[in-house]
């Protein structure tokens, strides 16, 4: 796994979306449901096959309290793709999504983006296609998940890879 190339990827979004919890389905392959609040930041690492060959992915979560936000803008930078996560029984997450990526943005221009409806598998109050309309709207590619089953979760750090890996910069995150 050393000498596969590393690529930096951030999820961000509001505070209890799931941001953790869908990491911790991807690299853990498991669900928990009572958590703590993300402290600034926090990592993981993970393998992904593409159809070009194997990345490993740095994968940031971002601490989603306002009041980590001086905190935040330095570990965007470097990154190669990041994943807007809203909660689509709470519509007050979709639309904090336009900070979100200005926020993403200001640190990491060009940033490619992967918009992710997450929670799908509890009774919805942000219908699919008003997430759809919003990735649409920035140029982002959308997908739903739930970390609780593991519907869309693979599909989301697959898209994250293959975004990463097609960024077109030469430097490794940790060059910037």
């Amino acid at each position: 796994m050393a000498d596969l190339p590393l690529l930096k990827v951030v999820i961000a979004g509001d505070g209890a979306v799931g941001k953790t919890s869908l990491i911790r389905r991807y690299c853990e392959g498991k669900f928990q449901a009572s958590r703590v609040a993300t402290i600034g930041v926090d990592f993981a690492t993970q393998q992904v096959q593409l159809e070009t060959g194997a990345v490993k992915l740095s994968i940031w979560d971002m601490a989603g309290q306002e009041r980590f936000a001086v905190v935040r803008e330095g570990f965007y930078r470097g990154s190669r793709a990041a994943a807007l996560v809203y909660d689509v029984t709470d519509p007050q997450s979709l639309t904090d999504l336009a900070r979100w990526r200005k926020e993403v943005l200001r640190s990491a221009p060009g940033q490619k983006l992967v918009v992710v409806g997450n929670k799908a598998d509890l009774p919805r109050t942000v219908p699919a296609k008003t997430g759809q309309a919003f990735a649409d709207s920035v140029g982002a590619n959308f997908v739903e998940t739930s970390a609780l089953s593991g519907g869309g979760v693979s599909a989301l750090f697959e898209t994250l890879a293959r975004l990463a890996s097609t960024s077109g910069r030469e430097k490794r995150w940790w060059e910037s």
